[in-house]
């Protein structure tokens, strides 16, 4: 299996936290393992496990050009020798970008799909016709989230978490959000930031629950107002806040998630969301590798 390197909870101090008499602290999943970092690690190791289980050996998945999940499941195929195929919306582009260059060198086969087809994927013709292509091979959805997701991001939090009153995640899939939900105590308060656009993300993550029979003891919110038009979107005003965020507390932050999860959070501190008192934790659920291809393609330095 994957190992694990030891996580850093690490509390912010900064001005603002003391005048709203709040402290802030950051879980740094994007320590726990060079390649197969931040909630990718927990959403792939049951997943890894019950492949080896079922003796499979091929890996196979969907994800973006860019996607965190793409690189995470070529990081570990090839670690734990399996083989894998990353199906990839839209079209084959020369140069690769980094993170498909890294799923290459890792040995991933890459296979595009064009976008039409790409949201089908989870139709059982369009599963078919893999299977006739690639043979037998053990299926991991779209950003990983399924049953065995959700029970490793349930192992997010321990009892070292107890002492905070708020936790805070981005929302891509939901997976996460929904493992930790499943985990608060009856004290705590979940807090969602979604990444993409649009109020169907409250439906995605009810139904979410529905499906995996998820019945948290505490209390949780989303908010859909931080994602600065859609998936994949940033502005100049993210990017200045990402710097910023990395010049003052020396952490990285990526702009499809992480970023704009922060911003959110930065946000409602400054409106006085947060009764004073209370101690938020946000995860920093990694992705960091995407920086180096939004750097390559829009020419920014983003740190690393």
């Amino acid at each position: 299996m994957l190992i694990p390197n030891q996580i850093e909870t690490q509390e912010l101090d900064f001005p603002l936290l003391k005048e709203k008499g709040i402290r802030l602290s950051i879980k740094r999943l994007d320590q726990i393992h060079p390649l197969a970092s931040g909630n990718k690690f927990f959403k792939l190791k049951y997943n890894l496990i019950e492949a080896k289980r079922l003796e499979k050996s091929v890996l196979l998945t969907f994800g973006g050009a860019y996607s965190n999940h793409i690189f995470a499941v070529a990081a570990a195929a090839k670690k734990l020798g399996f083989s894998a195929i990353g199906v990839i919306r839209g079209e084959e582009h020369h140069p690769l970008n980094p993170t498909l260059s890294f799923a290459q060198s890792c040995g991933m086969h890459l296979h595009y799909m064009d976008r039409v087809d790409y949201r089908r994927k989870n139709d059982e013709e369009i599963i078919q016709k893999l299977e006739k292509e690639f043979g037998d091979f053990y299926l991991i959805p779209e950003g990983g989230t399924n049953e065995l997701a959700i029970k490793g991001t349930k192992e997010i939090l321990d009892e070292s978490s107890l002492c905070f009153s708020h936790i805070a995640t981005t929302i891509g899939t939901g997976g996460t959000f929904a493992g930790l939900l499943d985990s608060i105590a009856p004290h705590q308060k979940l807090l969602g930031i979604s990444a993409l656009k649009g109020d169907f993300i409250f439906n995605e993550i009810s139904n979410l629950l529905l499906k995996f029979n998820i019945n948290p003891t505490g209390d949780y919110k989303i908010f859909n107002q931080f994602h600065f038009g859609g998936y994949g979107k940033t502005s100049q005003e993210l990017i200045d806040f990402i710097r910023w965020f990395y010049h003052q507390f020396l952490i990285p932050l990526e702009q499809v998630y992480t970023g704009k999860m922060m911003f959110g959070i930065w946000e409602l501190i400054r409106e006085g969301y947060f009764p004073k008192g209370s101690h938020l934790l946000a995860i920093h659920t990694g992705g960091l590798q995407g920086i180096a291809g939004y750097n390559q393609k829009f020419g920014t330095a983003l740190p690393l």
